[in-house]
């Protein structure tokens, strides 16, 4: 994975900083058409039609790639046949065939390469791209694709560069440090994948210009202390207020303000609360 400084031909290519996708083995516009599926774009609109989330819309129309997040064909060995750019996601995607043929795609961990044989289930070794439950990784092993609930898939260290830590086991539990610093409790009859996310590099892109989040559907977001007071709780005042303390728009405040429940289930299950 690399990036590369874009020659500042145009105003917009100044200051650009984009991939070389030198990892892709595929041509990104033709994906294995039976794993996609299509999008409905909301705007940031409920189901009634109202506004609920702001400064979302437009974008580049794009297609959903079904990812295997279960990892669920244990013991059925299969290959990776090509390494893909997915729209949906920072990270790389990578298309394993099974020995039964079914294909399917993954998110591809860092290092993968085209004709690697994976695996899923017990008994199976550590390596890269290998899924494993939390109670057979050696400890001290870099995971990412981390499920919270035996069964239902991952949900934790999936996006770009991101990688967990198994540091030890304790009973029915696995304690592992999260990408945010948080170390916490997991069960060990879950899963996780050997190794980190692919496209660790994605951190230091930097898109050039405006119509690129555009492109991304992210719309224009207007500063609180430029509004009126009716609008925002830091709006308003004589000349160029600073506006006061950070608020959001609904009055909490920012810059620090913990925000979790404090009656929260899953509190107990957190034994170092994670890093600013």
């Amino acid at each position: 994975m690399a990036v590369r400084k874009v020659n500042p031909t145009t105003p917009g290519q100044r200051g650009k900083v984009a991939s070389t996708f030198e990892s892709l083995t595929t041509n990104e516009n033709k994906p294995e058409k039976s794993l996609l599926r299509p999008i409905k774009k909301s705007g940031g609109r409920n189901d009634t039609g109202k506004m609920t989330v702001r400064n979302i819309g437009g974008g580049h129309k794009k297609r959903y790639r079904l990812i295997d997040f279960t990892r669920d064909k244990e013991g059925i060995p299969a290959k990776v046949k090509t390494i893909e750019y997915d729209p949906n996601r920072s990270a790389r995607i990578a298309l394993v065939v099974y020995a039964d043929g079914e294909k399917r795609y993954i998110i591809a961990p860092n290092g993968i390469e085209v004709d690697q044989e994976i695996n899923s289930g017990k008994g199976i070794a550590p390596e890269i791209g290998n899924t494993l439950y939390l109670s057979e990784i050696p400890l001290g092993t870099i995971v990412h694709n981390i499920e919270l609930i035996p069964g239902k898939g991952a949900v934790m260290a999936r996006s770009a560069g991101a990688y967990a830590q198994l540091t030890s086991r304790d009973g029915k539990y696995a304690i592992v440090k999260l990408p945010s610093g948080e170390t916490r409790m997991i069960l060990i009859t879950c899963k996780a994948t050997i190794g980190s996310v692919s496209n660790s590099d994605h951190a230091l892109e930097r898109s050039g210009k405006a119509g690129r989040s555009r492109w991304l559907g992210r719309r224009p977001r207007v500063r609180g202390v430029v509004m009126n007071p009716v609008d925002h709780p830091m709006g308003g005042g004589e000349g160029r207020a600073s506006g006061g303390h950070p608020r959001s728009r609904t009055g909490l405040l920012a810059k620090g303000f913990k925000t979790r429940s404090k009656k929260k289930a899953s509190n107990r299950y957190i034994i170092e609360k994670r890093k600013k």
